[in-house]
């Protein structure tokens, strides 16, 4: 599985008096099994590129291949396309409506007509990958439960229809400390046991640092630079010029001397005391 984005634009409401170019020609790559977090200040383009990985929205032009199918083309079938790129919106938990969690995990595999048994394994599999007990959940209501634990189980949803790509759009958004962190370690967890492509939007840069293996940058619809969170992070005059901030514990090093960037607590801990000696 891999994702090739070449030359992609967008204009919303093209040859109207409201015309505005959302994307402009924005090319990268993504390769099987990647973590890619995608980074830029709010109204940058971020969730309508997101928008069109698996297809929601429509390129003004431009191509984008999944798993080699351009899936701009005319005549690709979208619906085959969204069972391999599942999309996670931001406050995903909004969406839940079914009366128990297991009905409203089960919902989107059972639009694809398969057997009640390999339904109820999706459902099983999904809950836990989540981090939740399948027994103890199963018959709630969803309403019943944590901020975090809906969202998790909103997300789950997406997780039982088995896509190789899993796109997150602001996974930890308006959590408290603790959900953030359930949430963080469940999105770890997901892809170290799928090994899908994973993409996600956030805003929290500590979060990005710790989770990406490549960073996309985009500012005002175009995109700005790309690499590894190393590389993307030393370039800080870069990313303030777009209205971006660094880790906080990278920022934090600086102001004590430390030139390198460092992006984890414990590589601050080891520079720190470093420079002490």
């Amino acid at each position: 599985m891999s994702i090739k984005v070449k030359e992609l634009n967008h204009i919303y409401d093209k040859g109207m008096p409201t015309e505005q170019v959302a994307l402009k020609d924005i090319s990268f790559d993504i390769s099987d099994g990647e973590v890619v977090g995608i980074i830029g200040h709010t109204g940058s383009g971020k969730s309508t590129l997101l928008q069109h990985l698996n297809g929601l929205l429509k390129a003004s032009s431009g191509t984008i291949e999944i798993s080699g199918v351009d899936i701009t083309r005319p005549g690709v079938s979208m619906v085959e396309i969204r069972k391999k790129v599942g999309l996670v919106f931001q406050y995903p938990e909004y969406q839940l409506f079914e009366e128990t969690v297991a009905k409203d995990v089960a919902y989107g595999p059972g639009n694809l007509g398969l057997s009640e048994e390999e339904i109820d394994e999706r459902v099983r599999e999904a809950i836990s990958l989540v981090g939740l007990d399948y027994e103890t959940v199963k018959d709630r209501s969803p309403f019943e439960l944590s901020g975090g634990q809906k969202r998790a189980v909103a997300i789950a949803g997406v997780l039982a229809m088995r896509p190789e790509v899993l796109i997150l759009d602001e996974p930890t958004a308006g959590l408290d400390p603790k959900a953030h962190k359930d949430v963080l370690s469940m999105i770890k967890e997901v892809h170290k046991r799928t090994g899908n492509i994973t993409v996600l939007v956030s805003h929290n840069m500590s979060d990005i640092a710790e989770l990406s293996d490549k960073i996309i940058v985009i500012d005002n619809g175009t995109l700005v630079t790309t690499g590894t969170p190393l590389e993307v992070f030393s370039k800080g005059e870069l990313l303030k010029s777009v209205g971006l901030d660094l880790p906080p514990i990278t920022e934090f090093c600086h102001k004590l001397g430390i030139e390198e960037t460092v992006l984890t607590l414990d590589e601050a801990v080891s520079k720190i005391k470093d420079t002490v000696r």
